[in-house]
């Protein structure tokens, strides 16, 4: 998974990138100090493949990764080449996902690109760049269809869809806040519109409200509603405290999140929201080998899920040995022992993988 951290210059981007990935990106207080994106792979946390190699003394724990790409600071104009312009709209088109980071703090020694914190004219911004990206691109796909049009029903569905995303597009609206049919879905697959990427709103906060949640802030309280209006997530993190939360060991940082009054850091948040966002779960393989997280889409088929281990185990797979992980750690964490309690469940072809769902594929090629 590829998540592109975006944003306008000075609004704590860079900061948390560092914070979150411990890349060392440079982070300073002046606009474009960010200018090819940095890219940081970051593990999930997951206490569950924790629980299960400590339990089977696992050789190796492999949890599974995100890598966040922290794309330049952005200004008024960037789709009409101002800024950095084009090659910001193309380090966007790569990634799976938008984390568009929002200042929601007051202080006067951080300057404000605009002059001033407001967060919907921050967030406009951005999205009209986007936006004005998303109707050249289909501009031009529409003037190209129309000469091939001559009947071709395929390319008259194409010039139809094109022309409702553009009225959209053209209220100033994105193209995620479009409800899209399944027939529509496939023919925009190879638009790659930036405006239909899923995104996360990070609401920047100061460091003494981080652990409020954005309660009290307005600033949070209008990225929220404007969130709403486009199905989005929203997550209240502060970069500073996140800055000071890599300085630290584990058991330093459970007591940092406790002092502070905080269940969980910004990076947990940040992941949380995205597996949420692109529909994404978690299953696990455990063995005295190894213990490992492996990411797939909500609603995977057993043989599809064996395909992200190995190509050979999809092909060739028979079953799937599968137990929930709060049932299998409640009985001693053990598959050995599962399986002679007789908690281990068959599982063929047609069954749907769920999180949590510790597995063993049978297969024969």
């Amino acid at each position: 998974m590829k998540l592109g951290i975006v944003g306008l210059p000075n609004v704590g981007k860079s900061t948390l990138f560092n914070a979150i990935t411990k890349a060392g990106a440079e982070s300073a207080n002046y606009p474009f100090c960010t200018i090819e994106p940095n890219v940081g792979v970051v593990a999930v946390p997951d206490y569950r493949v924790d629980k299960l190699s400590e339990i089977n003394h696992s050789k190796k724990t492999v949890h599974t990764s995100i890598e966040f790409v922290d794309i330049a600071g952005l200004v008024k104009g960037a789709s009409k080449g101002e800024g950095l312009g084009n090659k910001f709209l193309s380090h966007i088109r790569e990634v799976e996902a938008i984390v568009h980071v929002v200042r929601a703090f007051d202080d006067s020694n951080v300057v404000h690109v605009d002059g001033n914190v407001n967060p919907l004219r921050d967030i406009e911004t951005i999205n009209l760049e986007l936006i004005f990206s998303d109707i050249e691109i289909l501009q031009r796909r529409l003037a190209k269809a129309q000469k091939a049009l001559k009947g071709d029903k395929k390319i008259a569905s194409e010039v139809e869809l094109i022309n409702k995303i553009m009225a959209v597009l053209e209220d100033g609206k994105s193209a995620r806040t479009i409800d899209f049919t399944e027939k529509e879905l496939e023919i925009m697959k190879d638009f790659n519109l930036l405006t239909n990427k899923s995104i996360i709103y990070v609401a920047n906060v100061s460091e003494d409200e981080a652990s409020l949640n954005g309660e009290g802030n307005e600033y949070v309280a209008k990225i929220r509603e404007f969130a709403k209006e486009e199905n989005s997530e929203v997550v209240v993190i502060s970069a500073k405290i996140e800055e000071e939360l890599s300085q630290l060991s584990e058991d330093e940082k459970k007591e940092f999140l406790n002092d502070m009054g905080m269940d969980s850091s910004g990076l947990e948040k940040l992941v949380k929201a995205s597996y949420s966002l692109l529909g994404l779960i978690s299953f696990l393989t455990t063995g005295e080998d190894e213990t490992r997280a492996w990411t797939i889409v909500n609603g995977t088929k057993a043989p599809e899920a064996a395909g992200k281990i190995h190509s050979d185990i999809q092909r060739g797979f028979i079953r799937a040995e599968t137990i929930g992980y709060d049932e299998l750690v409640e009985i001693g964490g053990n598959m050995a022992v599962a399986r002679d309690k007789g908690l281990i469940r068959s599982e063929g072809k047609e069954y749907t993988v769920k999180d949590g769902d510790v597995i063993l594929f049978r297969f024969n090629v």
